[in-house]
Protein backbone atom coordinates (compact mmCIF):
# COMPACT_ATOMS: atom_id res chain seq x y z
CA UNK A 1 0.00 0.00 0.00
CA UNK A 2 1.33 3.41 -0.97
CA UNK A 3 1.63 6.32 1.46
CA UNK A 4 1.80 10.00 0.56
CA UNK A 5 4.84 11.03 2.65
CA UNK A 6 4.73 14.82 3.09
CA UNK A 7 1.08 15.41 2.16
CA UNK A 8 0.14 12.42 4.28
CA UNK A 9 1.99 13.54 7.39
CA UNK A 10 0.87 17.18 7.03
CA UNK A 11 -2.67 16.02 6.41
CA UNK A 12 -2.74 13.66 9.38
CA UNK A 13 -1.64 16.44 11.72
CA UNK A 14 -4.95 18.20 11.10
CA UNK A 15 -6.77 15.25 9.60
CA UNK A 16 -9.45 13.60 11.65
CA UNK A 17 -12.06 11.11 10.62
CA UNK A 18 -14.24 14.19 10.04
CA UNK A 19 -11.95 15.56 7.29
CA UNK A 20 -13.44 15.10 3.86
CA UNK A 21 -11.26 13.70 1.08
CA UNK A 22 -12.26 13.86 -2.56
CA UNK A 23 -10.62 11.03 -4.54
CA UNK A 24 -10.60 11.72 -8.28
CA UNK A 25 -9.37 9.45 -11.03
CA UNK A 26 -10.27 7.80 -14.27
CA UNK A 27 -11.18 4.14 -14.22
CA UNK A 28 -8.63 1.35 -14.72
CA UNK A 29 -5.10 1.99 -13.46
CA UNK A 30 -5.88 5.48 -12.18
CA UNK A 31 -8.71 4.08 -10.07
CA UNK A 32 -6.44 1.32 -8.79
CA UNK A 33 -3.87 3.95 -7.86
CA UNK A 34 -6.45 5.70 -5.69
CA UNK A 35 -7.38 2.42 -4.05
CA UNK A 36 -3.68 1.82 -3.32
CA UNK A 37 -3.73 5.01 -1.22
CA UNK A 38 -6.12 3.41 1.27
CA UNK A 39 -3.83 4.08 4.23
CA UNK A 40 -4.38 7.80 3.57
CA UNK A 41 -8.17 7.80 3.09
CA UNK A 42 -9.37 4.72 5.01
CA UNK A 43 -10.58 6.58 8.11
CA UNK A 44 -11.71 9.70 6.27
CA UNK A 45 -15.06 10.95 5.24
CA UNK A 46 -14.47 10.33 1.55
CA UNK A 47 -16.16 10.88 -1.77
CA UNK A 48 -15.10 9.35 -5.09
CA UNK A 49 -15.22 10.72 -8.63
CA UNK A 50 -14.48 8.26 -11.42
CA UNK A 51 -16.00 6.73 -14.54
CA UNK A 52 -18.83 4.25 -14.26
CA UNK A 53 -17.63 0.76 -15.18
CA UNK A 54 -18.53 -2.69 -13.91
CA UNK A 55 -15.42 -2.61 -11.69
CA UNK A 56 -15.98 0.85 -10.21
CA UNK A 57 -19.67 0.10 -9.60
CA UNK A 58 -18.77 -3.12 -7.76
CA UNK A 59 -15.90 -1.67 -5.71
CA UNK A 60 -17.71 1.54 -4.80
CA UNK A 61 -21.16 0.05 -4.20
CA UNK A 62 -21.14 1.15 -0.53
CA UNK A 63 -19.15 4.37 -1.07
CA UNK A 64 -20.31 7.90 -1.84
CA UNK A 65 -19.46 8.59 -5.45
CA UNK A 66 -20.10 10.72 -8.50
CA UNK A 67 -19.75 9.45 -12.04
CA UNK A 68 -17.57 11.58 -14.31
CA UNK A 69 -18.01 11.99 -18.05
CA UNK A 70 -15.65 10.19 -20.38
CA UNK A 71 -13.72 10.04 -22.50
CA UNK A 72 -11.68 13.00 -21.31
CA UNK A 73 -8.66 12.88 -23.62
CA UNK A 74 -8.84 16.13 -25.53
CA UNK A 75 -12.64 16.00 -25.52
CA UNK A 76 -13.86 19.57 -24.97
CA UNK A 77 -17.55 18.76 -24.42
CA UNK A 78 -16.65 16.31 -21.63
CA UNK A 79 -14.15 18.76 -20.19
CA UNK A 80 -16.99 21.26 -19.77
CA UNK A 81 -19.34 18.59 -18.43
CA UNK A 82 -16.70 17.56 -15.87
CA UNK A 83 -16.02 21.19 -15.01
CA UNK A 84 -19.72 21.60 -14.20
CA UNK A 85 -19.64 18.33 -12.23
CA UNK A 86 -16.55 19.53 -10.33
CA UNK A 87 -18.31 22.81 -9.49
CA UNK A 88 -21.37 20.96 -8.17
CA UNK A 89 -19.41 18.31 -6.25
CA UNK A 90 -16.95 20.69 -4.63
CA UNK A 91 -19.64 23.22 -3.67
CA UNK A 92 -21.79 20.43 -2.20
CA UNK A 93 -19.11 18.29 -0.55
CA UNK A 94 -16.60 20.97 0.51
CA UNK A 95 -13.58 18.62 0.61
CA UNK A 96 -10.56 19.49 2.72
CA UNK A 97 -8.30 17.40 0.45
CA UNK A 98 -8.49 16.65 -3.28
CA UNK A 99 -6.26 13.75 -4.30
CA UNK A 100 -5.99 12.56 -7.89
CA UNK A 101 -4.10 9.99 -9.89
CA UNK A 102 -5.28 11.45 -13.22
CA UNK A 103 -6.07 11.42 -16.00
CA UNK A 104 -8.03 14.21 -17.69
CA UNK A 105 -10.88 14.14 -15.19
CA UNK A 106 -8.41 15.38 -12.54
CA UNK A 107 -7.87 18.85 -13.94
CA UNK A 108 -11.25 20.52 -13.25
CA UNK A 109 -11.44 18.97 -9.77
CA UNK A 110 -7.92 20.02 -8.78
CA UNK A 111 -8.37 23.55 -10.11
CA UNK A 112 -11.75 24.13 -8.46
CA UNK A 113 -10.71 22.28 -5.31
CA UNK A 114 -7.77 24.66 -4.89
CA UNK A 115 -9.93 27.70 -5.62
CA UNK A 116 -12.35 26.53 -2.91
CA UNK A 117 -9.49 26.20 -0.40
CA UNK A 118 -8.78 22.46 -0.45
CA UNK A 119 -5.28 20.99 -0.25
CA UNK A 120 -4.48 19.29 -3.54
CA UNK A 121 -2.21 16.41 -4.51
CA UNK A 122 -1.51 14.52 -7.72
CA UNK A 123 0.09 11.09 -7.81
CA UNK A 124 1.73 10.64 -11.19
CA UNK A 125 1.47 7.32 -13.01
CA UNK A 126 4.32 4.85 -12.72
CA UNK A 127 4.50 4.90 -16.52
CA UNK A 128 5.67 8.52 -16.52
CA UNK A 129 9.45 8.29 -16.37
CA UNK A 130 10.77 11.37 -18.20
CA UNK A 131 7.95 13.91 -18.23
CA UNK A 132 4.73 14.62 -16.39
CA UNK A 133 1.43 13.65 -17.96
CA UNK A 134 -0.59 16.34 -19.67
CA UNK A 135 -3.07 16.25 -16.76
CA UNK A 136 -0.30 16.80 -14.19
CA UNK A 137 1.20 19.63 -16.23
CA UNK A 138 -2.19 21.37 -16.53
CA UNK A 139 -3.00 20.90 -12.83
CA UNK A 140 0.50 21.74 -11.58
CA UNK A 141 -0.09 25.44 -10.76
CA UNK A 142 -2.96 24.36 -8.48
CA UNK A 143 -1.16 21.52 -6.68
CA UNK A 144 0.20 21.57 -3.15
CA UNK A 145 2.00 18.27 -3.75
CA UNK A 146 2.94 16.19 -6.75
CA UNK A 147 4.27 12.68 -6.30
CA UNK A 148 6.50 10.96 -8.83
CA UNK A 149 8.13 7.55 -8.90
CA UNK A 150 11.29 8.01 -10.96
CA UNK A 151 14.47 10.03 -10.31
CA UNK A 152 14.39 11.34 -13.88
CA UNK A 153 11.19 13.23 -13.03
CA UNK A 154 12.72 14.62 -9.84
CA UNK A 155 15.55 16.07 -11.91
CA UNK A 156 13.07 17.90 -14.16
CA UNK A 157 10.60 18.79 -11.38
CA UNK A 158 12.57 19.35 -8.16
CA UNK A 159 9.43 20.44 -6.28
CA UNK A 160 8.02 16.91 -6.74
CA UNK A 161 8.13 14.36 -3.95
CA UNK A 162 9.53 10.91 -4.62
CA UNK A 163 7.62 7.78 -3.79
CA UNK A 164 8.93 4.32 -4.54
CA UNK A 165 7.63 2.62 -7.67
CA UNK A 166 5.42 -0.34 -6.83
CA UNK A 167 6.65 -3.74 -7.78
CA UNK A 168 5.21 -4.75 -11.11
Amino acid sequence: MMVLPRFHSDARASHSSEAKVLLVGSSGGHFRGLRDLESFWRESDRVWVTFRTATTEAVLKDERKYWAFGPTNRNLPNLFRNLRLAWDVIRTERPEFVVSTGAGVAVPFVVLGKLFGARTAFVESITRVYDLSLSARLARPFLDSIYVRWPQLLERYPQAIAIAPERV
